[in-house]
Formats: C-alpha cells, structure tokens, sequence
C-alpha cells in the first residue's frame, strides 16, 4: 500500500511538472522593461514606503491567471475564442484591434528597454535593436512551442539578478520586512499616481489572452487544472518577490541619496557610486533580460489571439503556407517595432501614454468578460468559478477600474 501511495504521489508530481510553464512565463513577462521602470522609480522615490503594494499586486496577479488558466483547461480554447463565443464578432473585434495598439506599443518599449540596457555595456542602440529583433523573430518562427518555452523558462533566470542586487544593497531587512505588511499612505498626488501604476503595471490585457493561449498551446486539459493551479501561483509569487527586491534595492540605495529617476537603466547607471559596479553589473543585465523575454512572447500572444479571435490558424508549429497571417504579424510587430526605435528622436513617453490609456479602457472589460465566461458552467461545465473566487475576481475588477479612473484624473490634473 505505501508503495502504491509514493508512486501515485511522483506520478501526480510529475503531472503537475509537465504542465506547468504557462504561468510561470506570464508572470514573468509581466515584469518587463516598462515594470522594472515603475517599481525602481516607486522605490527611489518614496524608499520603502509602498513595498506593501507587493503582496496586494501578488493577489491580483493570482486571481487573473488562475482564471484565465482554468478556462484554457476546461474549455481547449483560448480567451479570444471564447470572446468571440459568448460576446460575438464585433465585440471581439474591438478587443482585437485594441489589443494590435496596445501591444504594438508595449514591444516598442521592450526594444526601448533592451537598447537603452545595452547602451550601459558600451554597444550602440544600431546594433542591439536589430540584432535582439532578428533572435527574438527567429525564437517565435522556432517551429516548436515545447523548445520556445524551454528557451524563455530559461531566460527567465535572469531575475535572479535583481534579488542579488538586493542583497548587495545590504538593507535593513527587519524594516523592508515591517513595511511589506504595514502599509503607509501619503496624501501626495505623486504617492497616489505611483501607487495606482505600481498595481496597474501588475496585470495587462496581454497576460489574459497569453496564459489561456499558452495553456491550448501546450495541449493541457481539465485534468492538468491541479498542475496550472500551482504554475499560476508559483509564478505570480516569484514574479512579486523580483518586484519586491527591485523596490528593496533602489528604496534602500537610491532614495536615502535623493536621487531622481525615470527609467530602469536610470535606476542602473546610478547604482554604481552608491552600492558598487556589481549591483549596477545585475541590474542592467536583469532589464535587457526583461524586456527580451516580453520582446519574445508579445507579438507572439499578439498574433495568437487576432488568429484565434477570427478562426485564422495559428501556432509556432504551423508553416507560413498554414498560417500566414499568425507569422505575418509576428513580422510586422517585429520589424516595425525595431524600425521604429532606431528612428531619431522619437516619442517614446508618447507611445507608452497612447498604449497606458488603451490597457487602462480595455482591462476592467476584458476582465468582466473573463469572470462572466468563467462562472457559466454551460462553458466551463464542473471546473465554473465558486462563489468565493467570484467575489475575489469581481473586487479585483472594481479595484482595477477604480484604480483606472483615478490614473485618468491624476493624468488630466498633470500629475
């Protein structure tokens, strides 16, 4: 009997092995060049003040993909299919349309990201650009979903970096420790702004429609719900304890010497005089990590969901002649997105604004209709969200719309 208990047990533990990725990889692109941007300005700008955001952010991180993961699980279909499904063509394909700018954007700051990372390594932004776009194209036209995630579970190793920073930075543990589950609020607009970015910045339309994707990708069923359960909270966990370390370090180093940035290689580049080249060295190489993993997986998740959306083939096994729209638009993300960079003077905080404003309208209604799919048991049938979970996903729906609206005011005031 004690044998037949083990070996049941490895064999579930290998079930919820081979199933886990998806998550993991969501949670992480989450924290991309535009994030580490946000969650290093937050810490040298108020120190360790709204580190308690963290494990709010974890929640919220947590209730999204779990239901999102599910649904892919129940159903095989991803979220834009079951849009399409319950809500018809032409809501879906505002979503789309939506989702092509808001993403479009999004990639341009991922290549704005490595560049400006690379430029810290001495090599010029007319050879990173081209040469990251050229390896990220040829990663998503691999041909193999399973290699294509082995690859970016892989990369995903590199926020690592950003918990040795941390340590380097030898904080005060005990205080980062109390102000993690002691919250403090400000009345500044400023306070408020970020706080709204810190949470905002947490969840993306993109990771909706990328776990579910990712979920059918990986041909799991309702018997891999178990294993996507632990994947989705596992990742959302690390992904929030990288977030905790990037505000640990630049609230302990940058904010005691009132120094004042606005970008993630800012935030590298004065690392070095206060906490030395090495912690300056990990963090830098942490954002062109980032945001070559978000380069990597956006135009991807971009083209699976319009695919998807209008019943067009898709999938990284699928050849040009089988699904040329799904590798045209991967292409077109691709190479636009790079062209774009490489141009002079271009608007960058403009296309970040353009693309902030369309993920600020587009996620409260992509998350009600996730939680309306994912409470009719006609579609999810025995695996339906239950009450408790509706009333988790519903108050992060409000939290998110409310902290959009107040996002929007403080914008139109000039904060």
């Amino acid at each position: 009997m004690a044998g037949k208990t083990d070996a049941r047990r490895k064999a579930q533990l290998a079930a919820i092995l081979a199933s886990m990725g998806p998550g993991l990889l969501t949670a992480f692109a989450g924290n991309d060049a535009g994030g580490i941007a946000t969650y290093s300005t937050t810490g040298a700008t108020y120190g360790l003040g709204m580190i308690w955001t963290v494990p709010i952010m974890c929640l919220l991180l947590i209730v999204v993909q779990e239901t999102a993961a599910r649904m892919g699980c129940a159903t095989g279909k991803g979220f834009a299919s079951l849009i399409r499904e319950r809500f018809g063509v032409r809501v879906s394909a505002v979503a789309m349309l939506s989702l092509i700018v808001s993403n479009f954007a999004v990639t341009l700051s991922e290549f704005a990201g490595i560049a400006s990372g690379m430029q810290l390594f001495g090599v010029p932004l007319q050879v990173s650009v081209p040469v990251s776009a050229i390896v990220t194209w040829m990663l998503a036209m691999s041909g193999s979903y399973r290699r294509i995630e082995k690859v970016l579970l892989a990369l995903s190793c590199v926020f690592l970096t950003y918990i040795a920073a941390g340590f380097l930075a030898k904080p005060d543990w005990l205080a980062a420790l109390h102000d993690t589950v002691v919250p403090s609020f400000s009345s500044d607009p400023h306070y408020v702004s970020l706080l709204v970015a810190n949470i905002g910045t947490t969840i993306s339309p993109y990771m909706i429609f990328m776990v579910s994707s990712n979920v059918v990708e990986k041909n799991l069923d309702a018997s891999d719900i178990p294993g996507q359960r632990v994947d989705n909270i596992s990742g959302a966990v690390a992904a929030e304890i990288v977030t905790w370390f990037i505000i640990l370090t630049t609230g302990t180093v940058l904010f005691p010497a009132g120094i004042k940035i606005e970008t993630a290689a800012d935030a590298a580049k004065a690392l070095v005089p206060l906490a030395g080249r090495y912690s300056s060295l990990l963090f830098a190489i942490g954002l062109v990590g980032a945001s070559f993993l978000a380069a990597c997986v956006l135009p991807g998740i971009t083209a699976s969901a319009v695919c998807e959306a209008f019943g067009w083939e898709r999938g990284a096994d699928r050849t040009w002649r089988e699904a040329p729209v799904y590798r045209g638009i991967i292409t077109a993300i691709t190479i636009l997105s790079a062209v774009i960079i490489m141009i002079p003077n271009v608007s960058l905080f403009g296309i970040m604004m353009v693309s902030q404003v369309i993920n600020g309208v587009m996620l409260p209604i992509l998350l009600a209709c996730m939680v309306f799919i994912a409470s009719d048991r006609h579609v999810m049938r025995g695996h339906a969200n239950g009450r408790a979970w509706n009333v988790l996903t519903w108050l992060t729906i409000v939290a998110v719309t409310v902290f959009t609206i107040v996002m929007f005011v403080l914008q139109a005031l000039g904060f």
